[in-house]
């Protein structure tokens, strides 16, 4: 019997997949809760491992994970169709209710929020209008530094539109290649606590701008697209061959901004890859919250599990509040858990009995994932590939929590809790807000990683909605496995109800996206109960998927099974090595299982993914 490599990933030192059984999942939809029906129906894998690469893949094909469980919705009997949705980060604009949870999370770091009044809004149920009542409040707190931080981040605006116009022209010139969507500038405050820590001489240091990375990165990553697989490692390690660099950019973009210094006071000049704004006179911004993000690296065991600190600067006693950012590899934390428990209780109403410790762990602790050292060669961020949690601490309580997955594309959204007496500082937007920052940042240590996964988008649960606001998404679509911008799937929607459905001019991106209507939670999964985890065997109808629903799956018109990886006494061997070998029993049910398994995983992740047979 021969032994295969069950995928390159192993080879690499990746690990490997090991699925454990494959099945058909019907449970009740945590959306819609029709009558206690299970009425969600989704296939299902349970899986032992799991590398980073074939999830990432496996995203793409629409699955997510609950624990050790991964599923993907069956989009033609489900009740509540699902379309995963993502962002690419450095495209985000955030929408101005996005901009006034981040202001308010400012004013309350800096003490000029009135929390009372916020919490009395709330609370209030005879309030008929909540955002004109929140508007209220925002003009009756709004003091003389606030609107100083208004002219400030007006000041941060104009300054990002004229480094964009410094990089139109230098593509004008040629400096920089045309024909390659370049990312927009983003300019920050520099606090008094970071110039503090900076040489001498930097003390009338405003602003600064890490736009010349994030070219750099751009420019570098097309050109590895142009390249063969087997050279990326080849040019990686030589530098001269991946464009100019982040300081010969900087360079570039300060010789073109010269003009600024007669418009605006401020003189600018490239400091090791960073766009930096100085100041003529002895003056600095008020220290307003908006921090360039200070990152430090701890090792809290032997083992070396990363963890990541981002910190607001110390404030004198007062009102004022510090928070900090800290990113964990995923384990039980008793702290967590607690504040887990409240949540669940508080905010969606379960009952104390519900929640327990064990479903915790199998939800949002226990994770199939291999976790990925950093690297060092621009492939894996500093924090590594794998499941993590991101705590949120005010004055060094925990506030929050955001279970994420980091993979080789994306930063992977999967759950968020947070503590109830925190709930006017809305922390489930500012939380996504903080996740699409972290892509931004980490994308120059690893170049493919530009995406962030929202999870599922129900358009038939409003509370569901609110993912496309962060804008510009796409939404998945169930048949081709191609990216849709959602913007052309909701207009195709609206022409799809307006028009009788046999009509020749319907699109075929709302043909295929359609089933029901698309579109209560807040969160990005849904939590399994004991008897929702039991799984039927695929052995339903060929009905249950349809050839136009696995079209985009590279099965094969014949539905090749022979070349799926089985795990069998510990081998790794391909079917058609066995296949006359086997027990007739046993090939008789393998016969029945495979094809459902080919079908819902697709012909490439079934070559590399081990089905376990014991």
């Amino acid at each position: 019997m021969r032994n295969e490599a069950s995928s390159s990933n192993n080879s690499s030192g990746r690990g490997e997949t090991v699925v454990a059984d494959c099945g058909l999942r019907r449970s009740t939809c945590g959306y819609c809760r029709t009558s206690g029906r299970k009425t969600s129906i989704a296939h299902g894998l349970w899986v032992d491992s799991l590398t980073v690469d074939d999830y990432q893949d496996l995203l793409d094909q629409g699955w997510r994970r609950s624990g050790c469980f991964l599923y993907k919705p069956n989009m033609k009997k489900t009740c509540c169709p699902s379309y995963t949705i993502r962002l690419k980060a450095h495209d985000f604009v955030p929408s101005k209710e996005q901009r006034r949870v981040s202001r308010r999370i400012q004013r309350y770091l800096e003490g000029t929020l009135d929390v009372k009044k916020f919490v009395e809004v709330l609370e209030d149920p005879s309030t008929s209008n909540h955002y004109d009542s929140l508007s209220s409040v925002k003009k009756d707190t709004l003091s003389h530094s606030n609107e100083e931080n208004n002219k400030a981040e007006q000041l941060l605006h104009d300054l990002s539109v004229q480094i964009n116009n410094a990089v139109h022209t230098c593509i004008e010139s040629g400096d920089f290649p045309s024909g390659i969507q370049l990312p927009k500038a983003s300019v920050k405050i520099v606090s008094q606590a970071k110039r503090k820590l900076l040489a001498e001489g930097m003390e009338n240091l405003l602003y600064s701008s890490n736009i010349a990375f994030q070219v750099a990165a751009t420019l570098r990553r097309a050109q590895l697209a142009e390249k063969e697989v087997q050279q990326i490692q080849v040019l990686r390690q030589n530098t001269q061959d991946n464009g100019p660099s982040p300081k010969v950019i900087a360079e570039k973009l300060a010789s073109s901004l010269n003009k600024l210094i007669e418009n605006s006071g401020l003189s600018i000049r490239a400091c090791n890859g960073h766009l930096n704004f100085y100041s003529a006179m002895n003056q600095s911004p008020s220290d307003n919250g908006i921090q360039i993000a200070i990152l430090s690296e701890e090792s809290s065991d032997v083992n070396s599990k990363r963890r990541w600190v981002k910190s607001s600067p110390e404030h004198p006693q007062g009102k004022r509040h510090r928070l900090q950012i800290h990113l964990k590899r995923s384990s039980f934390d008793p702290q967590e858990y607690a504040l887990y428990r409240r949540y669940q209780i508080k905010v969606h109403h379960d009952k104390p009995d519900q929640v327990n410790e064990n479903s915790y762990r199998r939800f949002l602790v226990d994770t199939p994932l291999v976790f990925v050292p950093p690297s060092g060669d621009a492939t894996v961020p500093p924090c590594g590939f794998g499941s993590f949690h991101q705590q949120y601490l005010i004055d060094d309580r925990l506030v929050a929590v955001g279970v994420i997955d980091i993979l080789p594309r994306c930063l992977s959204s999967k759950y968020l809790f947070w503590d109830p007496d925190f709930a006017f500082l809305s922390l489930g937007k500012y939380s996504a807000l903080q996740e699409i920052g972290w892509v931004k940042e980490n994308q120059v240590h690893c170049l493919p990683l530009e995406y962030y996964y929202l999870g599922y988008y129900i358009h038939s649960c409003r509370k569901m909605r609110y993912k496309a606001a962060y804008r510009p998404s796409e939404l998945l679509c169930p048949l081709r496995y191609q990216w849709v911008p959602y913007d052309v799937v909701l207009s195709d929607f609206a022409s799809l109800q307006n028009q009788e459905a046999s009509s020749p001019s319907v699109s075929a991106n709302a043909t295929e996206l359609q089933h029901h209507d698309i579109g209560q939670a807040d969160s990005n999964d849904v939590l399994m109960d004991d008897e929702e985890e039991m799984l039927e065997p695929e052995s339903e109808s060929d009905d249950d998927l349809s050839d136009s629903e696995t079209s985009g799956l590279n099965v094969g018109i014949d539905g090749d099974i022979t070349n799926i990886l089985i795990g069998l006494n510990r081998s790794r061997v391909r079917y058609k090595d066995v296949q006359e070998a086997c027990d007739p029993i046993l090939r008789r049910s393998l016969e029945s299982q495979l094809p459902r398994y080919l079908k819902v995983v697709g012909a490439e992740l079934s070559k590399r993914m081990v089905y376990s047979l014991g």
